[in-house]
């Protein structure tokens, strides 16, 4: 698995657009018009990796698995979406799973599109999404506050604990202050893990703009550009509208021309991976056999041990060492064989650090 995004945003700034873009899909309404999207819009699409076909032409492997990322578009929040306005408060929960939260934020002006303000300011349209986020938060600490004071009438000191940090979480949530900071406890982190806080989640920013714009971005979008700045957030420009055209084309080739000639390196889908894995501190290791070639998605400084439970859990518990190479090494020496010919087939313990890339042979007694 790579990683699972959540797209939210305020009603008609290009969300289910984006969707489209971002799993080739046409599953998701795009309307002008509030709550277009009624039911969740749920894709799963593959992580572009070009090393996948190479170790698979080396290996000679009959099938290839990437790394698949999911994407979940909710209706678009509104003022009191956490209290159930609009259609945003049923649909929050869906969101809670994911890894990491595409905010899309509307930086482009056309009068035949109606906005849920009278004038453009991305500032606000920031703040009421973010409200609301911090709202649905303080309403599960709350309600988790509350069952925690029921049960510490036991005496049980655990409890007791637990209700004192969810008290300074909830002081932090209605101060409006960042949760997830270095004078964060142990426990205040863990309990924020459990409880899936929204404004906990890394926060990557898509600025919808129109095509003159894609490059360069404009004063709309500059706007959001100074907010990720100081808040260290990750911002990506694109034009929703484009790149769905773009998605329509099934040659290749035709999709390649139509980049060049609006100055894009690089698809939308391709961007916000690696802004994504960026994001959330990610990179990917490999297995590659004549059965199969696999891509597989881990944190940074992840063991070799807990890798190979990514595979199976019991290659964790069994794990007696890891046959590795780089996949450089892999690709120069032409394979497994090879590497292990020319002594770059390393033999690593349970506690060696994957480097993204690493092909593995892990070798496990249960």
């Amino acid at each position: 698995m790579g990683f699972k995004c959540g797209i939210v945003g305020l009603p008609n700034v290009g969300k289910s657009a984006l969707f489209n873009a971002l799993t080739e899909s046409n599953k998701a309404e795009v309307a002008n018009y509030p709550f277009a999207t009624i039911e969740p819009n749920i894709g799963r699409v593959p992580v572009p990796d070009k090393r996948l076909k190479k170790l698979t032409e080396i290996s000679a492997s009959k099938k290839t698995i990437p790394s698949y990322m999911d994407f979940v578009d909710i209706a678009g929040l509104v003022k009191g979406a956490s209290t159930g306005e609009g259609l945003g408060n049923k649909f929050l929960s869906h969101i809670r799973e994911m890894d990491i939260l595409i905010h899309v934020v509307r930086c482009f002006e056309n009068t035949n599109i109606t906005h849920i303000s009278p004038s453009m300011n991305p500032s606000n349209d920031i703040k009421m999404v973010e409200t609301e986020l911090r709202l649905a938060d303080i309403e599960t600490v709350e309600n988790k506050i509350y069952d925690l004071q029921k049960k510490a009438k036991s005496g049980d000191k655990e409890i007791k604990t637990e209700e004192s940090v969810a008290i300074v979480l909830l002081e932090k949530l209605n101060n409006f202050q960042n949760l997830n900071t270095r004078d964060s406890s142990e426990k205040e982190i863990q309990m924020m893990n459990d409880f899936n806080l929204l404004t906990n989640k890394p926060m990557l920013y898509v600025c919808n703009v129109d095509e003159k714009s894609i490059v360069t971005g404009n004063y709309l979008s500059n706007l959001v550009k100074e907010k990720c700045k100081k808040d260290g957030n990750q911002l990506a420009l694109v034009s929703a509208l484009i790149e769905s055209q773009i998605t329509q084309f099934e040659n290749e080739k035709d999709k390649l021309e139509l980049l060049n000639e609006l100055q894009l390196k690089k698809t939308t889908l391709n961007n916000i991976i690696h802004l994504g894995y960026n994001l959330l501190n990610l990179i990917t290791f490999f297995a590659s056999k004549p059965k199969e070639t696999r891509a597989w998605t881990v944190k940074n400084d992840t063991k070799a041990s807990q890798a190979a439970g990514k595979i199976h859990s019991d290659f964790e518990k069994g794990f007696i060492k890891a046959e590795t190479a780089s996949y450089n090494d892999f690709i120069k020496f032409k394979g497994e064989t090879g590497c292990r010919e020319a002594g770059k087939l390393r033999q690593e313990g349970k506690d060696y650090i994957v480097q993204d890339g690493d092909i593995f042979n892990f070798l496990f007694n249960v």
